[in-house]
């Protein structure tokens, strides 16, 4: 079976459109990109977790702010590169982020050193028209952004 990883895409009304809440992925090997290096906020469920209950606990620490009380869309499901099948939510809610607090993963690093170093999971987040999201976007998670957009055209998610 393929892993699995669910996450929650948050959406703003802004003027005649939306902006979509997008985190670049923290770490050595993302630092030096900007194009297709950040992601929608998410992650892996743990044994026998439900996959938004896995969605919510992956936002909340990825971006160390709790996540919004709302009701979500599901997005549906989507095969990464790398084989993994995101599952995505959408919600509406304004949250700053200018105080995120994004959780930390251990690496070896340099590479081959021998020395295990912490990492921030995002090193930002940022609220980004759907243009600049498909470029920023890493490109297995573009298709949310087409898809929340299709629901929003059709009476809102």
């Amino acid at each position: 079976m393929a892993k699995q990883s669910a996450g929650i895409l948050l959406y703003r009304r802004a003027g005649e459109g939306v902006e979509l809440l997008i985190a670049h992925m923290g770490g050595p090997l993302w630092s030096r990109k900007d194009e297709h290096a950040w992601s929608i906020p998410k992650g892996e469920p743990n044994p026998g977790e439900e996959l938004l209950d896995a969605a919510r606990r992956e936002f909340a620490e990825e971006l160390g702010l709790p996540v919004p009380d709302l009701e979500f869309t599901e997005l549906g499901q989507a095969r990464q590169s790398n084989g993994k099948v995101v599952t995505i939510w959408a919600g509406e809610a304004d949250l700053d982020v200018s105080t995120i607090d994004p959780g930390t993963f251990p690496m070896e690093w340099p590479p081959r050193s021998g020395r295990t170093v912490q990492f921030p999971e995002v090193d930002r987040a940022e609220w980004v028209v759907p243009d600049v999201a498909r470029t920023k976007l890493v490109k297995g998670q573009v298709v949310f952004v087409d898809r929340l957009l299709d629901r929003l055209s059709v009476g809102g998610a």
